[in-house]
């Protein structure tokens, strides 16, 4: 999915810069928020997350339909993977 998203024309050069920046950012929160180093709820996390995901899917709605679809139906599994601490290590070595 991470290089559908690099790969769609959907969305512009500079949006995708600036969802990864946002993207980045989140991962960092999550990272803080694992570590205990972060006074971030999970609740404000699970916020900034839906709204990060509502902006991609509404930015590919109309011009890569199967992206935003798949987005949208891998909502709880992404979210699975960024609030359980030993999957998120895994992925965020990469």
């Amino acid at each position: 999915m991470e290089q559908r998203l690099r790969d769609t024309h959907a969305i512009g050069v500079f949006t995708k810069l600036s969802l990864k920046n946002q993207v980045d950012d989140l991962l960092a929160q999550f990272k803080a928020y694992h570590s205990g180093q972060s006074r971030v709820t999970l609740a404000q996390l699970r916020q900034k997350y839906e709204l990060l995901l509502l902006k991609v899917v509404s930015l590919l709605q109309d011009a890569d339909p199967p992206l935003a679809t798949a987005i949208s139906t891998s909502r709880e599994a992404i979210w699975g993977l960024l609030t359980d601490p030993r999957r998120f290590a895994q992925i965020a070595k990469n």
